[in-house]
């Protein structure tokens, strides 16, 4: 494991970006994994500079981490509608090519089973982003998610339901259930850029990056992926040993 400790939450954008920039310029047709939530838009805005810039991500296929249940793709609090809004339109992708989990149908266990068969069928993500819950989740993985998981609907700890609360306009209309790819699936992935920025995530990524590997914290599995590179900034790597701290740059 990779750890890179930037100079600020702007840097780590830079860095993660870079990473994203390097595969696409080798690779036109990789295929991304894409984070949902507040701690990829950095990156994500990043990425538009650089297209802005001439890079062509016109060819990139992608697959969104997780999904809620109940909320449709046009829905504004939809993570569809966020990878739309922040990824797909602003980067030029094909939204043919981009697949987020369903949380709308009446089979979403076999809705689940596709999405798993369309990663396969790509060939594999090549690079997975990813941010990490003040919990230690990883996607939807709460603490307790087996780490053979697939792609499935899982419920929401309270404590998720909270944080992500801004984005409601009241707690009770925070979804309960979500769609979430497993920890088996990430876990097959080329490369996994985990990235955190702020105080409120420092003990978590200590507990990811050094801690015991546990189902209590989903982060502690990237300890044994054979290329996970963790992006953060000095508040975020508050709680890390100096002997972590010495691998940054």
């Amino acid at each position: 494991m990779e750890i890179v400790v930037a100079h600020d939450a702007a840097g780590v954008a830079v860095t993660a970006a870079a990473q994203v920039v390097e595969l696409v310029r080798r690779r036109p047709t990789a295929v991304l994994g894409l984070a949902t939530g507040s701690s990829p838009l950095g990156l994500y805005s990043e990425l538009v500079r650089h297209v802005q810039g001439g890079l062509d991500m016109s060819q990139v296929r992608a697959f969104a981490l997780d999904e809620y249940v109940g909320l449709p793709p046009e829905d504004r609090r939809s993570y569809a509608a966020v990878i739309r809004t922040h990824v797909t339109e602003p980067l030029g992708l094909d939204p043919l090519r981009v697949r987020v989990p369903t949380g709308i149908g009446d089979d979403l266990d076999a809705a689940c089973c596709d999405f798993e068969d369309a990663i396969r069928a790509a060939g594999g993500v090549d690079l997975q982003i990813l941010g990490i819950g003040r919990n230690g989740h990883l996607g939807f993985n709460e603490p307790g998610s087996l780490f053979e998981s697939r792609t499935r609907v899982a419920a929401l700890a309270e404590s998720t339901r909270r944080d992500n609360a801004r984005f409601f306009d009241r707690l009770d209309d925070v979804p309960t259930l979500c769609v979430t790819q497993g920890l088996a699936t990430i876990m097959q992935t080329r490369t996994a850029v985990l990235i955190a920025t702020g105080a409120a995530k420092a003990q978590a990524l200590a507990d990811a990056v050094r801690g015991p590997v546990s189902t209590q914290c989903p982060a502690s599995i990237l300890q044994r992926h054979p290329h996970a590179v963790v992006i953060v900034d000095p508040p975020a790597a508050a709680a890390l040993e100096v002997n972590d701290r010495m691998l940054s740059r």
